[in-house]
């Protein structure tokens, strides 16, 4: 895969979501760099002329198979990747959304090896960053004050 993300002129956006269904968490794991063979939360870069929530709902369905509910912006943060020269290799601005899952069949998709329901008390297992675990954190807590059904 020929990664044009690699030495960016500017910061690339991204949209990720923390997927929760029945107080389990939805964790992927990265076929591609950065974080490849690493588990983590869904998500991808934005399209010239999609939103953000268009953004959140496409790439849920193509990396969890999962059609979703897009819920609150949990997180906007950087993730910033230097190489051993110090230069920067990636630089994603990513907006991470709480979504619940409403329709389709939860199935590893283009950028992931696997996706899994995890429950977030077992998330040590999982060699997640601190962000994301910081994220998932935040999300089950929205989720506790404004759950959705069990589809």
């Amino acid at each position: 895969m020929n990664d044009t993300r690699q030495y960016p002129e500017r910061p690339i956006v991204g949209v990720g979501a923390v997927i929760v269904e029945a107080g389990k968490v939805v964790l992927v794991r990265r076929r591609y760099e950065p974080l490849a063979g690493r588990w983590s939360l869904p998500g991808g870069t934005l399209e010239l002329g999609e939103t953000l929530e268009t953004g959140v709902v496409r790439e849920m369905r193509e990396e969890t198979g999962l059609d979703v509910e897009v819920g609150p912006v949990i997180e906007v943060f950087d993730r910033i990747f230097l190489d051993g020269e110090r230069r920067v290799q990636y630089h994603f601005v990513l907006v991470d959304y709480l979504c619940w899952p409403v329709g389709g069949d939860l199935q590893a998709g283009s950028d992931v090896d696997h996706a899994i329901l995890v429950d977030p008390a077992s998330m040590d297992a999982y060699d997640l960053t601190a962000k994301a675990q910081a994220v998932i954190a935040r999300a089950v807590d929205l989720d506790r004050a404004s759950p959705r059904p069990v589809r």
